[in-house]
């Protein structure tokens, strides 16, 4: 399945000694500082007042590193991922290179991605990553010791590379994809910061990628085509949601359901506003993108409507009549098992989409907006196979979702569509696995680099 560019072993990323280099790196820790001085005032004061900022700070500073390793244990490899899409994306790969002997740890930068990280792996498994000044970064490696990193798709930090390469750390990009937008955004700042020369093989989704790749890392690096590893990760099962969950979100059942999953601002108004004006007569269900967002959301769409975690509780039944907000983090695959319509959030704003695969892969017929970019490959894979319906804008979204509703037999079909869309696409893992084969320190090595 791989595609290569380049030689057969990557080469050790080599520490650079330049003038030049070293100005940099400096001037970049400088802004860090220099920006910490004038922002202190602010993120004191809401350190003082928000517990949950607090924690944020103190956990990016590197202060609750909990994965301390044993000495003489297998090489440990830091698999990372930005959020929720990312570090859900990672579990087979995990699985992966546990079973070929290895120590994983995981990390992320977000407050939901940490969350679904410990549910998923275990808290004592999961770090926050640092802030990605050179100080932090260095106590970050040296307390977690680690002899590899893994970073899914791109998230490429300076001092983290940096600091990597003194350690002599293979470092790989899996998964790997890089937008339009990201790639001239990249290429003008490509002789400075971030340098994408530090690191050691990337391992990309399509040819298309692979070539920006190249060009940024001055065709010096290893590439490979491995397919998009989120595949793997989707359950093509149709497994049955818990009956907790069911009766909270359809109650009686007597209606159809339409959800929207990680949505954004103001995608629920418009959802809220097409829903009471082309297809009262179905549930609706709201999943924001960030959970934190509900209270304002309550307050936007009024009084009447229901949060999942006050019907769990169990203060009132659900009343299908009544929008929902999902308030939590890791229902949304369950809830999109329960759905006969789902809205994609991030696609119908100038945001570049959210992950349009997973109610594909639960069998449930599809709609989004053109604001895709951050998911091309994924939309025009479920667009080929008339898995999803794509719409122009909010305009379209309310007339979309009402002939979907009404025919039951297109809804079937695309979403029987959708799944052997994605079946058909699997093996990306095995693909990346055997790519980092050449990158990772073998198991039992000590932890040292291949030469």
């Amino acid at each position: 399945m791989a595609s290569k560019e380049g030689g057969q072993r990557a080469e050790p990323v080599r520490l650079e000694s330049s003038l030049r280099a070293w100005l940099l790196h400096f001037v970049y820790d400088l802004l860090w500082v220099i920006c910490a001085l004038f922002a202190a005032p602010w993120w004191v004061s809401r350190c003082l007042l928000n517990g949950t900022f607090r924690r944020l700070v103190w956990e990016r500073l590197g202060f609750e590193l909990r994965c301390v390793r044993a000495k003489g244990e297998q090489p440990r490899v830091l698999v990372h991922g930005v959020s929720v899409g990312e570090i859900k994306a990672a579990q087979s790969l995990v699985t992966g290179l546990e079973e070929r002997g290895y120590e994983v740890i995981l990390s992320a930068t977000t407050d939901t991605g940490i969350d679904v990280a410990q549910k998923l792996y275990g808290a004592e498994r999961v770090a926050r990553f640092p802030l990605d000044f050179s100080p932090v970064v260095r106590r970050f490696m040296r307390v977690l010791r680690l002899d590899a990193v893994v970073l899914i798709e791109l998230e490429v930090w300076p001092s983290f590379l940096l600091a990597a390469n003194h350690k002599e750390l293979p470092v790989a990009v899996v998964n790997g994809r890089i937008t339009a937008r990201s790639y001239k955004r990249y290429e003008a700042f490509r002789y400075l910061l971030p340098q994408f020369h530090r690191i050691t093989m990337f391992c990309v989704q399509d040819e298309e990628y692979a070539a920006r790749f190249k060009d940024l890392s001055n065709g010096t690096r290893r590439i490979e085509v491995t397919g998009n590893i989120k595949v793997d990760a989707l359950p093509l099962e149709l497994r049955p949601p818990g009956a907790q969950l069911q009766r909270v979100v359809c109650g009686e059942a007597a209606r159809q359901l339409v959800v929207a999953g990680s949505t954004h601002e103001p995608e629920e108004r418009w959802i809220f506003d097409a829903w009471r004006a082309d297809f009262p007569e179905a549930a609706l269900v709201l999943c924001p993108r960030h959970p934190d967002r509900c209270d304002e959301l309550s307050e936007h769409l009024g009084p009447e409507v229901q949060r999942l975690t006050e019907l769990r509780a169990g203060g009132e039944e659900r009343d299908e009549s009544k929008p929902l907000l999902v308030d939590t983090v890791g229902d949304l695959e369950e809830v999109y098992g329960l759905a006969d319509v789902v809205i994609v959030g991030g696609t119908l704003v100038e945001h570049g989409g959210q992950n349009m695969m997973e109610p594909a892969a639960a069998g449930r017929a599809v709609v989004h907006g053109p604001s895709v970019e951050n998911f091309v490959q994924e939309a025009r894979l479920l667009e080929r196979a008339g898995a999803s319906r794509v719409i122009a804008g909010e305009e379209e979204l309310g007339g979309a979702v009402r002939e979907l509703l009404a025919d039951a037999s297109l809804r079937s079909e695309m979403g029987l569509r959708g799944r052997e869309a994605i079946s058909g696409e699997r093996g990306a893992t095995a693909a990346t696995l055997a790519a980092l084969e050449g990158v990772l320190p073998k198991a039992g090595s000590g932890g040292m680099a291949p030469a």
